[in-house]
């Protein structure tokens, strides 16, 4: 398969999986009507396995999809926009520590750290704007334990990834770059 085409088919792939992950188990948090989900682990990888452009794309539509599909539609840019930074972020550190399989790892669990960040930072600006600063400072602590879960299960995930061939070559060509 040709290289790009096989490139845009993954992320499509990433994309549905972010929604579907986003979408699948909501656990509702206080404030502003949010919710808990797995779909950040994906958005990590994506940007780790896809690299910076093709990460984002991935992570910012599939997350941005279950936003639209889930009713959230004011919500739809901002997801947009902070889960495809996460992506974008998370590739750039994969590409300038992972050198080899240990500081890949590691890189990937610094990803699930600015999901942290960039999860609870940005939500709470956007969310200051809509519903104010209390309400926003109320879905910090959903926010940091949604990005922790991120965190915990893009580890998890990233060696079973890394075991299949095609993905492993896809990173890897990406760290390259």
């Amino acid at each position: 398969m040709n290289s790009n085409l096989k490139k845009i088919v993954m992320t499509a792939l990433f994309a549905a999986l972010a929604c579907v992950a986003t979408m699948s188990i909501r656990i509702p948090t206080p404030g502003t009507s949010g919710y808990i989900h797995p779909g950040d682990a994906v958005v990590i990888l994506s940007g780790v396995i896809l690299g910076p452009v093709y990460g984002l794309l991935a992570g910012g539509i599939g997350s941005a999809m279950a936003d639209l599909l889930g009713g959230y539609f004011v919500y739809v840019p901002i997801t947009f926009a902070i889960k495809g930074l996460i992506a974008l972020v998370s590739a750039l550190i994969y590409q300038s520590v992972g050198k080899n399989s240990k500081s890949r790892y590691v890189a990937v669990i610094l990803g699930g750290v600015i999901d942290i960040i960039f999860v609870a930072g940005g939500y709470f600006v956007c969310e200051s704007f809509l519903y104010g600063a209390s309400a926003a400072a109320a879905s910090i602590p959903a926010n940091i334990i949604q990005g922790v879960g991120g965190l915990v299960l893009a580890a998890v995930l990233y060696p079973v990834l890394m075991a299949a061939p095609d993905m492993r070559q896809m990173a890897y060509e990406v760290k390259q770059k």
